[in-house]
């Protein structure tokens, strides 16, 4: 079954998050942060690049400069994104959720690199 709604998308983020807390490298960068007003906002994002929905303008990279993020932790996330969407659907719109997944980690990682050496 393929991604065709907005549950579809709360589906892979909740799992996404369950696994991604769940490695102690990265459950770090979540500290202090509020899930409760933050993951309406991924989903959103999420609606917005997967079915066109509109409303998130958010400049995606700014939001997550700030976090202590290590440039190994980008492939981290990118594996745990794809395997979620990969235990729950397959298609046409999971397979474009896995190609902006890996094109969001490749601009991130690059950006990241150049903002932190500017530091």
């Amino acid at each position: 079954m393929d991604i065709t709604n907005k549950q579809d998308i709360e589906k892979i983020i909740d799992l996404f998050y369950e696994r991604l807390l769940q490695i102690d490298e990265i459950k770090s960068v979540f500290n202090g942060i509020n899930f409760q007003s933050h993951l309406p906002n991924i989903v959103s994002f999420w609606s917005f690049v997967l079915l066109d929905e509109q409303g998130y303008t958010t400049n995606v990279f700014e939001k997550h400069i700030h976090l202590p993020i290590k440039p190994e932790m980008f492939e981290v996330w990118l594996k745990v994104f794809v395997d979620s969407v990969d235990e729950l659907f397959t298609g046409e719109k999971a397979e474009l959720a896995k190609q902006r997944a890996t094109i969001l980690t490749f601009t991130f990682k690059s950006k990241w690199e150049k903002v932190k050496k500017s530091d």
